[in-house]
């Protein structure tokens, strides 16, 4: 854990698991397991965001499981399908974050938690990107200059994990 508020998320998402036979099904109400991306350049001097079409901010590409347990599966197939940056390289198996975050109700489904299984990935810089329904816009962004698309805590953390 990168500092206290990570080893609690880690510690509350792993309990969420074991409490939750479905923890990987969107139908589960009081929330669920997701899965994201945190893409890299080769350098590491640049990160790839999207800016979300319904939350209306900046955000890595990632999305909801549907079921699949394989959280490093469904990080990629969701980087690839929202950004059309195929060759991912993985560069760590194991998990790079998690972060719990409520979702806000809206007219399908009432509020409930996220729990986000990260993935670290290099990708890049030169291939075109494809934006999808789901987003606005997609930018690789100097990490200096993150915190000025989104300074949350969330993802300063991941921000800070690289700069380490």
């Amino acid at each position: 854990p990168f500092n206290e508020d990570d080893k609690s998320m880690q510690a509350e998402t792993i309990q969420f698991v074991m409490d939750h036979e479905d923890c990987f099904a969107r139908t589960l109400a009081i929330g669920h397991v997701t899965a994201s991306g945190w893409v890299v350049s080769p350098d590491r001097s640049q990160v790839l965001l999207m800016h979300h079409r319904k939350l209306d901010r900046w955000f890595q590409p990632g999305g909801h499981c549907d079921g699949d347990a394989d959280t490093q599966g469904v990080a990629r197939k969701e980087v690839e399908e929202e950004t059309g940056v195929a060759d991912l390289k993985l560069l760590s198996t194991g998990i790079f974050d998690v972060d719990i975050h409520l979702i806000p109700d809206n007219k399908k489904e009432s509020a409930h938690l996220h729990y986000d299984i990260r993935y670290l990935f290099e990708g890049n810089p030169e291939q075109p990107l494809q934006i999808n329904i789901e987003s606005k816009d997609l930018k690789w962004i100097n990490l200096s200059d993150v915190s000025l698309f989104n300074d949350s805590e969330s993802i300063m953390r991941m921000v800070n994990k690289i700069q380490i």
